[in-house]
């Protein structure tokens, strides 16, 4: 299949799964991962009509994001989606309207430094960690009210509310019914973040059939990557 009619595939794919949980799928934002893929191809998505990017790593991001600008595409918003490191949050933040990976304490101090520096601001995401590995991205559930207690401190960032990636191996539905309780426990005091950004390319219509706002879809529209990436 052409991008074209992958791209078109997933946004069908996406209001089916909508209007299958009754819900609007106006309600939910996708956003096409294009890590490891030129920024041409970013450029035909545009095209296509599509304006929501992620990327995962600052490196690849930054460069595409100031190409798409340089060609004059309008619009566009670029979504911060990997690790992020406490050093590279000041580039980041010169191209990402929103980072769905704030995950401990020192990103979030160094957020509130560069924001107060640039008097710019920027929305974000927790992401949870839904495994048992401390190793893997993410805040623990214990840990998750006092992130989120510093980052409503910051006066540069809005707090959505959490992202969650499902575990490898593992099944989606019980991953996403623990990201749900997470969410419901966070609105307890941050009542407006109530986004839920979860959902790839193998299940992100489970995850927009329990409730998620925010999909983040790769491969199933960007295809294989290129060889040499």
């Amino acid at each position: 299949m052409s991008l074209a009619e992958r791209y078109r595939s997933v946004a069908n794919r996406v209001a089916v799964a909508a209007q299958s949980a009754n819900r609007d799928p106006s309600d939910i934002e996708l956003i096409v991962v294009t890590k490891n893929h030129p920024a041409q191809l970013v450029i035909d998505l545009y095209a296509l009509g599509h304006r929501a990017f992620g990327e995962n790593r600052d490196q690849e991001a930054k460069p595409k994001a100031a190409e798409l600008a340089n060609s004059g595409l309008l619009g566009a918003t670029w979504h911060f989606v990997g690790q992020l490191q406490s050093n590279k949050v000041k580039s980041v933040l010169e191209y990402a309207s929103c980072i769905h990976s704030i995950d401990r304490p020192s990103l979030v101090k160094e957020l509130g430094k560069q924001l107060e520096k640039s008097g710019t601001s920027v929305s974000g995401f927790i992401e949870l960690n839904l495994t048992e590995d401390p190793n893997r991205g993410g805040v623990a559930e214990p840990d998750l009210l006092p992130l989120a207690e510093s980052l409503l401190e910051l006066p540069g960032i809005e707090l959505l509310g959490v992202m969650a990636v499902a575990s490898l191996g593992g099944k989606p539905e019980q991953d996403f019914e623990l990201a749900l309780k997470l969410s419901q426990r966070l609105q307890t005091i941050a009542p407006k973040a109530n986004k839920i950004s979860m959902g790839m390319s193998d299940d992100f219509e489970i995850a927009i059939s329990m409730g998620a706002t925010h999909i983040r879809v790769g491969s199933a529209i960007t295809g294989p990557r290129p060889n040499n990436a």
